[in-house]
Parts: C-alpha cells; structure tokens; sequence
C-alpha cells in the first residue's frame, strides 16, 4: 500500500507538471519516469550522479525540466546530449519521444555505465550511452556535423558550449542550450564565437518551471555554415580559452 500511495503521488505530480507546459503523459511513460528516479537514487549511493534526492524535486528540476525543449525538435531528429551526465535531458526526452534518435555524451565512464543500465531497464530503443570528451567527439568523423540537433544542459557557459555542439550538428540543424536565470551577458559574450563556429542566434524563450519562481532561458543557435576544420580545439582549450 506505501509503494503504491508513493506511486500515486508521482503519478499526479508528473502529470500536472507536464500539463502546465502542455506534455500530456502515458501511463508506460509515468512508469518509465518513475523507474528512472528509482534507478538514479540507487546509483546515486555509489558514484555521484545529482544532489537532487526528493522525487518532488527530481520531477520538477530533472524531468519536467528536461522535457521543456521537446517542442523545439523536430520529428525523427537525430539528437546529441553533450555532458548528459545522469541523463538530462535526453533520457526524459527519449521516454517522451520514441522517434528521436538520441546519443548521450559523457566523459565518466561510470556515468555511461549507470545510462546503460537504464537504457537496458527501461528498454529504450534508438539511444547510445557513449564515453568522450566533447571535443574528441566533435573531430570524430562518425559524428561530426552528423546530428539535426545538439543540446546541453547546465555544462559551460555559452562560448565554450557553442565550440562543444555546433561542430557536432548539419548545416541548418539547432543547438539548445539550457541555461538558468542570468543570461544576457553571457550571450552577448558569446556572439563572436558563435559566429566564428558557423551559427546564428534565432531565438530566446524564457519561462518558468511550472508552479515555482525558477527562471529558464533556452538558447537556440541556428547553423548556417559548416565549422571551419580547426574546431572544436584540444581537450580544455575551449574551456580555458573561450573564443573571443
């Protein structure tokens, strides 16, 4: 009766949440969210996953706030998560979007190993958990400027994660930084990189989580043209020094 109370209470809260950015779930999807939250909890006493531990919590700033940026994909898009590290957001926008075909990118391997193993239990289908840097990834052959999209959520700031996702995605394709309150200057900062990478700022979309007073800003870069070879740099560089 208390796992089923327990159930119940995220059953409710998952849907109202969702509703109020106008995500209807599925009975599968709900059960599939709350085997994820189950499996990060557990995994979450061996290695360091989230400092996020109540599922009220982990439903709104993990998995609410994940999916917020399913409007923008467009259907059967091939998608990146660079520096996906438990999962957000591309677990919660694999569970929600069975077309989208996503790659999780991680530079832990005991990360990887934990995305495996909740790829496996949830039997998610059209998902790779995969172990690099991101700027390994980005000179990969296999994978540069191969994906419709590239997001990131909470990695770096703006001039070193445009160097991070947009080498990685088509010319035309998006990038979606997801990124918290305080983001002007950021952005403003980050015009020539963007720039110099081959892409263009087309929209800004700020809202709340629902029912909080949290701010969110999602950055969409457009790219426009190819990235010149000699990016992304070495390991470090863009973090060290950001394009300027």
């Amino acid at each position: 009766m208390f796992i089923q109370a327990i159930m119940e209470e995220f059953s409710q809260k998952m849907k109202e949440q969702a509703k109020e950015i106008g995500i209807l779930l599925e009975e599968k999807q709900i059960n599939q969210f709350y085997q994820y939250m189950q499996l990060l909890l557990e995994w979450n006493q061996k290695i360091n996953l989230t400092a996020i531990t109540k599922p009220e919590e982990i439903i709104l700033k993990h998995f609410i706030d994940s999916v917020t940026i399913a409007k923008y994909i467009e259907k059967n898009a091939k998608v990146v998560d660079v520096g996906t590290g438990a999962g957000f957001p591309g677990i919660p926008l694999k569970i929600l979007r069975e077309d989208i075909e996503i790659t999780l990118l991680d530079s832990l391997n005991k990360r990887v190993s934990f995305l495996k193993e909740v790829i496996e239990q949830l039997s998610l289908s059209k998902i790779e958990a995969v172990h690099f840097r991101a700027e390994e990834f980005g000179k990969n052959p296999k994978y540069r400027e191969n994906f419709d999209c590239a997001t990131s959520r909470a990695v770096a700031n703006l001039s070193t994660l445009s160097e991070y996702l947009i080498p990685l995605v088509k010319v035309k394709g998006i990038c979606i930084s997801m990124k918290g309150s305080e983001v002007e200057e950021e952005i403003e900062q980050s015009k020539k990189a963007i720039s110099v990478l081959g892409g263009n700022i087309e929209a800004i979309d700020k809202f709340q989580l629902p029912f909080s007073d949290m701010d969110r800003n999602i950055i969409i870069l457009r790219k426009v043209k190819n990235t010149p070879t000699k990016y992304p740099r070495k390991s470090g560089m863009p973090a060290k020094e950001p394009i300027k």
